[in-house]
């Protein structure tokens, strides 16, 4: 009877893990790395600065260092090496930065229809037809590293090269979620063939940058973030048409999408001089303010591509033309569906049934029924996963030191 009963309680156990587990190990993980980074950081919106000052702290002019003197930044250089310290998220403001904001505008200035019709463009030359179950977000890298493609190169990508470019990608937002371990070699062959290709780039590249650098710069601001973002961006639009439906216009779904599901989750500026809240509340110079986008979000804001006072997205305008563009090329053609658990990190990729538009499915509910299982269970066992591979990279990032080994030299 007690062995029966033993029995019992622990099949209810197993059962029950998909309800309670993956969110008491991420709450463990969020406590470790906060133990590993230490405590050097200002949340905002917190305690000093509330949501309702947000926007004044992020925008204020002494807000603008960007790695330097916080130790959170070695983590970023780790995750999004090689070439970090060029990357235009991370480059310290004055001439460089300036040199290189230059170049990524004129990269990404076009015309709205131009825009939208590259994007179809390299939609149909980068996805394959579907009938099944997919990750959207896998499905869409391909696309997106060609339109960054012909936005760099001017020309369409060759297979080879797209397979490099997603490579990369792929292994900076896994290892970024804490799904998998960096794979230095995958990265390493996109900046060869980079480094290569220099010289087939139409346009001017920043003057400041050396050969080495410029290649790091097009794979960090194209072939990292802007694949990346942009991939997880349609996803996350294509998710909620899958679960919800859509008969609206796109537009107004897309900065729906972005303002319930924002691309960034925390992003630390460490402060150049005092910032002043009022006669009993500073803010002093050195200080790492972390914004948390999605609670700003949470609570209201609306901050999807930044502002124009803090280094706004060079893609504000680009992007979601051609995020649009897609999106309607696929849901003219294909029916979607799906049952998973839609979050704003996306670690599941985005689990969907993709059918051509009208055929008629076979088994549709078990298919979804499935995919809902399949789901809750992954979200098990990448919870550890995550818990000790994050554990391991935040150690082994604050053990290279990649940022503050290169300010100290």
């Amino acid at each position: 009877m007690i062995a029966a009963s033993a029995a019992v309680v622990s099949l209810m156990v197993v059962l029950s893990l998909p309800y309670w587990l993956p969110r008491a190990v991420t709450a463990v993980r969020v406590w470790l790395f906060a133990r590993i980074n230490g405590p050097d950081g200002i949340p905002v919106p917190g305690d000093l600065v509330g949501v309702s000052r947000f926007l004044e702290v992020y925008s204020h002019p002494a807000a603008d260092g960007r790695s330097r003197g916080a130790a959170l930044s070695d983590l970023f250089w780790y995750w999004l090496s090689p070439g970090a310290e060029v990357h235009q998220e991370h480059l310290e403001p004055g001439p460089r930065y300036a040199d290189v904001a230059r170049c990524t505008r004129r990269m990404l200035t076009m015309p709205s229809q131009a825009a939208d019709e590259l994007a179809v463009a390299s939609l149909r030359a980068a996805l394959p037809y579907q009938n099944g179950l997919v990750r959207l977000r896998d499905l869409m890298m391909p696309v997106w590293a060609e339109f960054y493609h012909r936005v760099v190169f001017g020309v369409p990508c060759p297979p080879g090269v797209r397979e490099l470019i997603v490579g990369h990608a792929h292994d900076v937002i896994t290892s970024l979620k804490c799904c998998g371990l960096r794979h230095m070699d995958r990265r390493l062959r996109l900046t060869r063939h980079l480094r290569q290709s220099l010289d087939l780039v139409p346009h001017p590249l920043p003057e400041t940058l050396d050969r080495d650098e410029r290649a790091y710069y097009l794979q960090g601001t194209f072939f990292n973030t802007a694949v990346v973002q942009s991939a997880e961006a349609t996803a996350h639009v294509l998710m909620e048409i899958a679960a919800h439906g859509h008969d609206g216009p796109l537009d107004t779904l897309v900065e729906r999408t972005l303002h319930a599901f924002p691309l960034f989750g925390v992003a630390h500026r460490i402060t150049s001089d005092d910032i002043v809240l009022d006669e009993l509340a500073v803010i002093p110079a050195g200080s790492v303010l972390c914004f948390n986008y999605a609670d700003f979000h949470r609570a209201g804001g609306d901050i999807p591509f930044g502002v124009a006072a803090n280094r706004p997205c060079p893609a504000w305008h680009l992007a979601p033309i051609g995020i649009r563009a897609v999106v309607r090329e696929i849901v003219e053609g294909y029916d979607l569906a799906t049952s998973a658990r839609h979050t704003r990190p996306l670690p599941s990729r985005g689990p969907c049934l993709m059918t051509p538009r009208g055929r008629p499915v076979r088994a549709r509910r078990a298919i979804l029924a499935f995919v809902r299982l399949r789901d809750r269970w992954e979200e098990v066992w990448r919870s550890v996963l995550q818990l000790v591979l994050g554990t391991y990279m935040v150690w082994d990032a604050r053990r290279l030191r990649l940022c503050e080994r290169h300010f100290d030299r």
